[in-house]
């Protein structure tokens, strides 16, 4: 079993980054769960069409927040804990189950919540939710996602 990286370490290890990066930091990460926060940028370009007069952050990007820590980051972990090296594969979004039920506005914090349904041959399905910081749950999904070699 090799050395369990902290949670800057595997923060660090994530590929996407800015301005796709959509996790600021990791609150904490074990074997079975993940917890990590992330403001959104009220200066992101995306705001401007989505939408015009009263922005809203995207359905997508919202999942996209929730994978890049529930499926890469917890992956980046347990393949750490398995002795594999997170350098050597390319972690790929395979399936959603999403259930929206707020909005997101420029300038919200939300926290994200992942739990393991599954581990194994290097494919991660996760169990998530994003909460705003007062607690509001905006959207919870089943994810999934496989590690590949590069």
């Amino acid at each position: 079993m090799s050395a369990m990286p902290t949670p800057e370490e595997v923060l660090a290890r994530i590929p996407q980054q800015e301005p796709f990066r959509f996790i600021d930091e990791i609150l904490c990460i074990d074997e079975e769960e993940i917890e990590a926060r992330y403001t959104w940028r009220p200066d992101s370009d995306f705001y401007r069409g989505h939408f015009p007069g009263n922005p809203v952050t995207p359905g997508v990007l919202l999942i996209e927040s929730m994978a890049q820590a529930a499926v890469v980051a917890h992956g980046i972990y347990l393949l750490s804990r398995d002795g594999g090296d997170p350098e050597k594969l390319v972690t790929f979004f395979t399936d959603a189950q999403v259930d929206f039920s707020g909005v997101v506005k420029p300038g919200d914090r939300v926290d994200i919540r992942g739990q393991k349904i599954f581990w194994r041959r290097r494919k991660l399905r996760s169990q998530a939710e994003m909460r705003l910081a007062d607690g509001t749950v905006v959207c919870t999904a089943v994810l999934s996602g496989m590690g590949v070699a590069q």
